[in-house]
């Protein structure tokens, strides 16, 4: 009887092994064939590590380089230096906004206008940063002269003091949108209050 009990086990054994060891060989096969392909194909060529390492290379030379023009242009412009045999002197730009600013004078019924020029003794970027950022310019300067008061604007240096103030505003300006501001002087060329 125990010959009769093993012998079904055998039989029942050898069907699953005979599949499982289909199974693997039908995966070898096809693992086999995909590797064939591969390699027939070029996968595993040095060529292409080296044109990936080559890629990779020009990626962080043209990043270096970004980098470089990147830290040019945060130094700023440079100053124009007059030819002078007795001493250095910097050469002074001027530029005068094409428009007028006209604002309300604070808590009173009187209105405020001015034409507003600068100076710098900076290279042409300022006057071009000055020119590309017009609006944001007199946003901030028409906030300083809308924020005067009546009783301010008869101090004697009223006007230097109300330039000034432009200047810094505009200076701040110019640094938070250019990272450089480069604004020497404001001048109220045209001032009107009525």
């Amino acid at each position: 009887m125990s010959d009769e009990i093993l012998d079904e086990d055998e039989n029942t054994k050898s069907p699953i092994l005979k599949i499982i060891l289909l199974v693997v060989g039908i995966l070898l096969v096809v693992a086999l064939s995909v590797g064939i392909t591969l390699f027939a194909t070029g996968f595993f060529d040095s060529a292409d590590k080296k044109d990936a390492e080559a890629a990779i290379a020009a990626l962080e030379a043209a990043a270096a380089e970004k980098a470089a023009e990147e830290a040019a242009a945060a130094a700023g412009p440079d100053k124009v230096q007059l030819d002078s045999p007795e001493l250095s002197k910097f050469q002074q730009s001027y530029y005068q906004l094409e428009k007028e600013l006209v604002v309300n004078i604070a808590n009173s019924r009187k209105v405020m206008q001015a034409s507003v020029a600068i100076m710098t003794h900076y290279d042409e970027r300022v006057v071009d940063n000055v020119e590309k950022h017009t609006f944001p310019l007199r946003n901030v300067m028409l906030i300083v002269m809308s924020q005067q008061t009546e009783k301010a604007i008869t101090h004697p240096d009223f006007r230097n003091n109300l330039a000034e103030e432009l200047k810094i505003v505009m200076n701040a300006k110019l640094e938070e949108l250019e990272d450089f501001g480069g604004i020497e002087a404001v001048y109220l060329t045209e001032f009107v209050v009525q």
